[in-house]
């Protein structure tokens, strides 16, 4: 059984694709997401932050909120984290973040995560690449790139690019996508604090 599945799209990035809905094992997010940043920190930088986006106003939406709430709720987290459903980084404040990171963490590795629509048969598959992310273009938004690794949550399908979509994801489409993303992302800590004791 394939747990992942790889894909070179035209602009030569590499993207993964994680299928939460069968199969899914966190080690396997884990193991390329600490990869990635690795090689990011053998480039020179010094740390990570984890940037959540998205609104708990619309469900489609509310994922990267949600996955920033799981991450800060527990105490053993030594990464940074912006965005979760107490405070969410949405199209409103981003730029502020972005100031507030290129200020405050200049030197960091920025993780950034979002839903996303995508083909209808991939939904409740996870994206995981190197580069920006372009939050928005879903919902025919323009908003800035962010990030240098994204990760992503496909909650519905891209057919008409209707912000109202999003109002309408099932909530268990997207609970799922959080618990996956951020069980890895607590396993992708778990290594860093054990190579930090090195």
């Amino acid at each position: 059984m394939k747990f992942w599945e790889r894909i070179a799209v035209h602009t030569q990035q590499e993207i993964f694709y994680y299928d939460t809905r069968r199969g899914f094992d966190a080690r396997h997010l884990a193991a390329r997401l600490y990869e990635m940043i690795l090689e990011e920190l053998e480039r020179g930088k010094k740390g990570v932050v984890f940037l959540c986006i998205g609104t708990d106003r619309s469900t489609g939406d509310s994922l990267g909120p949600l996955i920033g709430y799981k991450l800060k709720g527990k105490e053993e987290a030594d990464i940074p984290v912006f965005g979760t459903l107490e405070r969410p980084v949405h199209a409103m404040n981003l730029d502020d973040y972005m100031r507030f990171l290129k200020e405050g963490y200049p030197d960091h590795v920025v993780v950034a995560i979002d839903a996303s629509v995508g083909k209808t048969d991939h939904i409740g598959y996870v994206t995981l690449g190197k580069g920006a992310l372009k939050p928005g273009l879903g919902v025919s938004k323009e908003l800035r790139e962010v990030g240098d690794i994204f990760i992503t949550g496909i909650v519905g399908g891209c057919g008409n690019y209707d912000p109202l979509m999003l109002q309408s994801v099932r909530l268990s489409v997207v609970m799922r996508l959080a618990d996956c993303i951020s069980d890895s992302i607590r396993l992708v800590e778990k290594l860093w604090s054990n190579a930090a004791m090195i």
